[in-house]
């Protein structure tokens, strides 16, 4: 291999979420002298253009049935059964022609179906797969049967696994003597999986002034989904509203993935709570860092443990104080009672509880938000993200030159 090593980055969608979302922060950040990147999506969407303006992108057409498919109605079990047979091997079959004829080095996955679809291509070409796994292999959080198989086959597909918590890692359920397959058994006990954080830009925080107690601007950032949590999120305003009536809440985000009829129920939620003129639904935001700007506290309301939190980090990034559900990744990231609060999932009251604390002292929230800064900076910057990723490729590179 060269000095320069060809990745090819595949997604199976081009939505504005959380995984893609860390790919493209990724793909900004690589040191082109030590990474070529060219990235293939299995869709056109919003990704796409984006992607296109830093590095050499391609959309090779997924099936509908296989690329819209969700993961929490067996999508991915379907896909793993083979559900569209000759269609989808002819699709890893073209990847893998295209891996070779473009003369790939390596190839990282970034979605749990392109895992398995870049994976086996991948394999099929005799490049070395990384897979990047964003999510929690956990019954919690995906169906039985997928939770099975995909343990299985990340010791079978991938050289190497890119976590991103030790949450995450976790689920996957690898002994300290297995790894993902190699092919080097000279070398059995050489680590073929680590944690590497997610990133986000550093940049200067705008400060905002300590206004008065209980007058605050407080935000729920992310997809609306029932496992985010936008319910509990206005349960909890509901209580706080109580003892804080000038405080005020936003939703900033919006449905993907087929999940409208939940937003329809979220957006009748505030009347039926009696806090309907307190409750704003900013909507699809493409700048969430300006909109973080313009909070006082960023609340974290997953019901289910978040494998990651990359919001989190970015309120964090912007010397926010944090209320976050203490599950997965999150403690992980915020440092109780230093840089934000954790509380129980699925609990409104206690959610409540911890935004009226910091209501109730401005100066607190505001040392809480200079700590995450400062512990921001020391572990989630974008800049660490990659040149841990960096290094992997190239202890890869070393063992296949």
């Amino acid at each position: 291999m060269t000095s320069t090593i060809r990745v090819l980055y595949m997604d199976h969608i081009a939505a504005l979420s959380g995984g893609e979302i860390a790919l493209l922060n990724l793909l900004r950040h690589l040191n082109r002298q030590k990474v070529e990147p060219v990235v293939v999506f299995g869709e056109e969407g919003p990704l796409t253009e984006m992607v296109r303006l830093i590095a050499e992108t391609h959309v090779m057409p997924l099936s509908p049935a296989v690329g819209k498919a969700k993961k929490a109605t067996l999508g991915l079990w379907s896909l793993l059964r083979v559900s569209e047979g000759a269609s989808l091997m002819s699709y890893i079959w073209h990847l893998a022609q295209f891996i070779k004829l473009n003369d790939i080095d390596l190839v990282h996955t970034n979605s749990l179906k392109s895992d398995i679809i870049g994976g086996l291509a991948a394999r099929l070409s005799g490049r070395p797969v990384v897979w990047h796994v964003r999510d929690r292999i956990e019954d919690d959080y995906l169906p039985g049967p997928v939770v099975r198989v995909f343990r299985i086959l990340c010791r079978m597909i991938p050289c190497y696994i890119i976590a991103n918590s030790q949450a995450t890692l976790s689920s996957l359920h690898l002994d300290r003597n297995e790894s993902p397959r190699n092919g080097d058994a000279s070398r059995p006990n050489k680590r073929r999986s680590e944690v590497v954080h997610d990133g986000t830009d550093s940049v200067d925080p705008s400060p905002r002034e300590v206004g008065e107690p209980g007058v605050a601007r407080i935000g729920l950032i992310g997809r609306i989904s029932p496992w985010k949590g936008q319910h509990i999120f206005l349960q909890a305003a509901a209580y706080v509203h109580e003892r804080f009536p000038r405080a005020e809440f936003v939703i900033i985000g919006s449905a993907l993935f087929g999940e409208d009829s939940y937003e329809s129920q979220i957006r009748l939620l505030p009347k039926q709570l009696g806090i309907e003129e307190v409750v704003h639904f900013a909507g699809f935001r493409a700048n969430i860092r300006h909109e973080i700007e313009g909070l006082d506290l960023v609340v974290h309301a997953s019901t289910t443990g978040e494998p990651f939190g990359q919001v989190i980090i970015e309120g964090m990034a912007a010397a926010k104080p944090i209320v976050a559900t203490d599950g997965g990744g999150v403690p992980e990231i915020v440092d109780n009672g230093k840089t934000g609060i954790l509380v129980p999932m699925a609990d409104a009251k206690s959610m409540a509880s911890a935004i009226c604390r910091l209501l109730e002292d401005p100066d607190q929230a505001k040392r809480m938000g200079a700590e995450g800064l400062h512990r921001f900076r020391d572990h989630f910057t974008i800049e660490q993200t990659a040149r841990k990723v960096e290094a992997i490729y190239q202890g890869i590179a070393r063992l296949n030159s």
